[in-house]
């Protein structure tokens, strides 16, 4: 029987910090196809290979074959390449809601365990804050939140760290939105504009709940500031509870380390 590979990803690298599992041909193809999607215009071979450092030997093949799977396409006047739509097919085939909470779901039960309280993931939808996923406490007593729920953004703590999180466009047609609700001044939009920020900055927030009283809410994103996927992994804990039982400073970090594998599971 074949022993099990117990390495951790981070160190399948030999002394010279290359991945020793490394398979040449797969590499280039990525390279070829990062690069010409990156590219407005066809490329010839010689184009491409010098563009990713390779010489035309090395990536004729490959070009070869990801013509032959459809993944690119070449002109048969110029000899040029372009990427075809058959990525955007594939892309289309999953849903993210399904793929982020396929990976949250392990995720969040653990960190349910860890804690002893409830958590839910939620995303941005219609310009509200929409709960896509919640894990019950395994407690006799818990916050709940039903899925499919809509929430205002500002008022929830999920909601702000999304719109923290926001491509600066984006957020600025949510928050305008939002904040016509509420009929503020332009004074009060910087404030909040400016809080949002700090919120960004510090990669969390940690606040009593605007919608229930008694509730402290924490919430991490899950991906990247301004990525195109991009959730809020939250707790709801009674204000009681945190700072007794529970520590705030431990309720962070458990939240924060959640959010950071749920990110990574999901390679964003």
């Amino acid at each position: 029987m074949p022993e099990k590979v117990s390495e951790k990803v981070g160190s399948q690298k030999n002394g010279n910090g290359a991945n020793k599992y490394a398979v040449p041909a797969l590499d280039k193809a990525l390279e070829i196809l990062e690069f010409l999607a990156a590219e407005s215009l066809p490329l010839s071979q010689s184009d491409i290979a010098q563009g990713i450092g390779r010489t035309n030997s090395e990536i004729f093949r490959v070009l070869v074959g990801l013509e032959s799977r459809g993944y690119l396409l070449r002109d048969e006047v110029s000899g040029k390449y372009r990427v075809s739509l058959k990525l955007l097919e594939l892309t289309r085939t999953l849903s993210p809601v399904s793929q982020l909470r396929f990976a949250a779901q392990p995720e969040m039960e653990a960190l349910a365990a860890r804690l002893g309280q409830s958590c839910h993931l939620s995303v941005i939808h219609q310009g509200q804050l929409m709960v896509v996923l919640q894990v019950q406490s395994p407690g006799p007593v818990s916050l709940s939140f039903n899925e499919g729920t809509l929430f205002p953004l500002l008022q929830t703590v999920s909601g702000r760290v999304l719109l923290a999180n926001c491509e600066a466009g984006r957020r600025a047609g949510l928050l305008g939105k939002e904040l016509q609700k509420r009929g503020p001044d332009m004074d009060g939009a910087a404030e909040v504009e400016r809080s949002l920020l700090s919120v960004r900055d510090q990669g969390f927030e940690l606040r009593t709940s605007e919608l229930t009283d008694g509730v402290t809410d924490c919430a991490a994103l899950v991906g990247q500031p301004d990525g195109a996927t991009i959730a809020a992994l939250a707790v709801s804990s009674l204000t009681s509870v945190v700072g007794k039982k529970l520590e705030r400073e431990e309720l962070v970090r458990a939240v924060r380390e959640s959010a950071a594998r749920i990110s990574a599971s999901l390679g964003l």
